[in-house]
């Protein structure tokens, strides 16, 4: 499964993660007209350039402003405290979330793009004492933080990122100016998101984890301290901090596979229930596969003295244990389950996608075996909302998005 982790020793932020991208072969035509789906094209241009950083050659992207925005204030977003006066909108969560949801991005795009922002939402509201949805955004609501986010999302779509870790974030220290006037760095905002999640401050006395980027991990990312056993790097990018710094001032960016999530050893859950009303099963079964379980199945059986129940099975990564077991114990009757080791799991590489049909986006799935395809699915959910929607024959929705995902593959 394709995955990146993010090496950010000199912090991280929006321009530095899509800079990286950039390093990393994304090409910009693509992003360009992307990002031409929201309805802020006439408000910015990007500029990208090669740039070198302590002997590291990367890629600075950064977004100048157009001057049709009307409020200005002095940026720091994404650009590690580099002071400069602009001009922006303030946007609130709802005028942010509407731009997206509306345009015709990719449903992925849109989904992942918003959960950033909502989450920046909750941490500027909890800071400033007020409901997410009524956080009037000033830094990561302009139109640089916007594209930054938007960007680095379609990013990961284009290069079928199914799976992000991040390192340790290098918060920077000292003191930054922005919207409400001199902050501590980290930034309340950023501490907010940082909460439970590792992070240090190390020699330099400037902004380096910004709010975007401090988001961007806490929405998408898993935390880890090193590169996990399980991931092959094969590409290796550099995204461009706009400070010269005595360390380079760059975000690293590996790119490879992860061979599986979790700890890469399974067992099966498994209990035997006879008195458990039918319908909660149903209920349970989006619970434990929300929370880790990769399958659940029952099987109808009869116990002692003839005493028809039901046997549930969870096959999980043993990783995820403790979680399941208390979801299971809080939302069965059973007080007692069998644990059985499962030697291994063969499991073919798998791919998602998004396809576009003249019903709307569908995502799918695309897997891969031994360097062949051997099987496409496409997300019934999808398939089902559009169906309804369009009143179309669902039959007929699956049909074209499987279509289109043969198409793309050359199947």
């Amino acid at each position: 499964m394709k995955a990146i982790y993010l090496d950010a020793f000199s912090g991280i932020s929006g321009n530095m993660l899509l800079g990286a991208f950039l390093h990393a072969g994304l090409p910009r035509k693509h992003l360009e007209a992307e990002l031409r789906k929201l309805s802020i094209n006439d408000e910015y241009n990007l500029k990208i350039k090669e740039v070198d950083r302590n002997g590291i050659k990367a890629i600075h992207f950064d977004v100048e402003l157009t001057g049709r925005v009307a409020h200005s204030f002095v940026e720091h977003v994404s650009k590690e405290a580099h002071t400069s006066e602009h001009h922006h909108a303030h946007r609130t969560l709802k005028t942010i979330r509407d731009m997206i949801e509306s345009s015709s991005l990719s449903s992925f795009v849109k989904e992942k793009s918003v959960k950033i922002f909502e989450v920046l939402a909750e941490a500027e509201g909890k800071v400033h004492g007020k409901p997410k949805d009524e956080v009037a955004f000033h830094e990561v609501g302009a139109v640089d933080s916007i594209v930054d986010i938007v960007g680095s999302v379609i990013a990961l779509e284009y290069f079928g990122i199914e799976k992000i870790y991040s390192s340790p974030l290098n918060t920077g220290g000292g003191f930054v100016k922005c919207a409400h006037g001199l902050m501590p760095v980290p930034a309340p905002a950023v501490a907010e998101l940082l909460i439970d999640i590792p992070h240090y401050h190390k020699r330099e006395e400037v902004e380096l984890t910004t709010p975007t980027g401090a988001a961007f991990v806490r929405a998408l990312a898993e935390p880890v301290y090193d590169l996990p056993r399980n991931f092959r790097s094969s590409k290796i990018a550099y995204g461009a901090g706009t400070r010269e710094l005595p360390i380079p001032n760059v975000l690293r960016v590996y790119f490879g596979e992860c061979e599986s999530f979790g700890s890469g050893e399974y067992e099966i859950i498994e209990t035997n229930i006879d008195d458990m009303e039918p319908q909660i099963f149903g209920y349970l079964y989006d619970e434990l596969l929300s929370k880790g379980a990769l399958d659940v199945w029952t099987i109808p059986i009869y116990m002692k003295k003839n005493r028809p129940a039901i046997k549930l099975s969870v096959l999980i990564d043993s990783a995820f244990e403790k979680d399941i077991a208390k979801i299971l114990f809080k939302e069965t009757t059973s007080i007692g389950f069998r644990v059985i080791k499962v030697d291994y799991r063969l499991e073919a590489a798998r791919k998602e996608v998004t396809v576009t049909t003249k019903y709307g986006d569908v995502r799918g799935k695309v897997s891969v075996y031994d360097g062949e395809i051997v099987s496409l699915s496409v997300e019934y959910e999808d398939c089902k909302k559009l169906a309804k929607k369009l009143a179309a024959p669902l039959k007929k929705v699956r049909y074209e998005a499987i279509a289109k995902i043969r198409e793309r593959f050359g199947e």
